[in-house]
């Protein structure tokens, strides 16, 4: 049987995780619609692209709902009867990919993690990331499966996470690092789960230190966001490598496909197996994420990886944040250019030459150092890199 979709352009707040209780309860009857939840705050022409591309029976918004009539006379396609949410990926080139999710998958997901954490009956989750992306919508579903209701903070805010009193909270490097400058007690969460973006060990280290209780996560859309926790895959979930290097994913918590896009699909699966675009390793029974395989780095003939070369750069005393990405060269093809958010003293290009020659090869040393007050970030709390590239 089908199901009907419908597009929830609602903030966070009690509505959205309502309606998605409800998508998540009938995902095997098709009783209710599966959602797509978006941002409100998509500008106008970005919104119509998006119905256009994900051709719903219905749009909700605050002020109600209301049929949707595609454009062109196009019919209205509906999805299997499992599938529960479907989410727009951030796509650096044309309409995003709307990936279909299970709601058993999504389950499977949020069981495993509480599983994992620990997390015990009546903890309550706190959700500050955009809903309209994996890692917000699954804090409520972690909620769902958990039998609470979540805290929810439809923007970012120290103080308000300070005193939220929720036991378990989701954020990316850039937040976990605000929160440390504010000087949050970080101890009174039981878990606070960092993704969104490659964390800098240095970070991780500080706010351990000061008695967080800090999972590092690897997941995407795909995968109904974080699957491997601190290189260690999740109940029921596989991790193995490509020839190429790729990290492929297997389990209950893999999507269904790209809507209306099956040579998009056929291109991400090998039988039971997504293949990701993140380049990793295993190394004594953990993954590393090296990187994406379209951050790779040809300078003057040589490859490197621009995660890589990020991790190791990030260990600097002088280096509280950093990208790297590789900028067009007339004499090298690409340049390796650290984009740096300096510490208490501001380090200098030969101080991080110096540096990364002592751990890398010497072609992966950067050629360029931009100083920045902030790494500019996507709605979802990833580095904007195609910005950055650009000098």
């Amino acid at each position: 049987m089908d199901r009907l979709v419908k597009a929830v352009v609602l903030p966070p707040g009690p509505r959205l995780h309502y309606v998605l209780g409800e998508a998540l309860h009938h995902a095997s009857d098709g009783a209710s619609p599966a959602i797509c939840p978006i941002s409100p705050d998509l500008p106008a022409p970005a919104l119509r692209a998006l119905l256009g591309a994900l051709r719903p029976s219905a749009v909700e918004t605050e002020d109600g709902e209301r049929a949707y009539e595609p454009a062109g006379g196009q019919a209205r396609v509906p999805v299997e009867q499992d599938t529960a949410v479907l989410i727009a990926t951030s796509g650096s080139t044309g309409l995003p990919k709307i990936v279909e999710l299970a709601g058993s998958a999504l389950l499977h997901s949020a069981t495993a993690t509480l599983a994992r954490l620990g997390a015990g009956p009546g903890d309550r989750w706190l959700c500050c990331l955009p809903t309209s992306h994996i890692a917000g919508i699954q804090v409520l579903v972690r909620s769902h499966a958990g039998g609470t209701d979540p805290v929810i903070q439809p923007r970012f805010d120290v103080a308000a996470v300070a005193g939220s009193g929720a036991e378990h909270i989701s954020v990316v490097p850039t937040q976990l690092r605000r929160m440390l400058d504010a000087g949050v007690e970080l101890a009174a969460f039981r878990s606070i789960l960092l993704g969104g973006a490659a964390a800098p060990p240095l970070l991780v280290a500080e706010a351990r230190s000061r008695g967080g209780r800090v999972f590092t996560t690897y997941g995407m859309s795909e995968t109904c966001g974080g699957c491997v926790y601190d290189g260690k895959p999740l109940d029921g979930v596989s991790v193995d490598l490509a020839e190429d290097g790729r990290i492929r994913l297997a389990g209950p918590m893999l999507f269904s496909g790209y809507r209306l896009r099956p040579d998009l699909t056929a291109a991400a699966r090998e039988g039971d197996w997504f293949v990701t675009q993140d380049l990793g390793a295993i190394e004594d029974g953990r993954l590393l994420v090296r990187g994406r395989i379209d951050d790779v780095i040809n300078t003057g003939g040589e490859k490197v990886v621009a995660g890589e070369i990020a991790s190791v750069l990030s260990r600097h005393p002088a280096v509280r944040d950093i990208v790297v990405v590789g900028r067009p060269d007339r004499e090298w093809g690409e340049r390796v250019t650290a984009v740096v958010v300096p510490a208490d003293e501001s380090p200098t290009l030969e101080e991080l030459r110096r540096w990364a020659r002592e751990r890398l090869p010497p072609h992966a040393a950067p050629r360029e150092l931009e100083l920045v007050e902030m790494i500019p970030l996507l709605p979802s709390g990833k580095p904007d890199r195609a910005r950055l590239r650009r000098a």
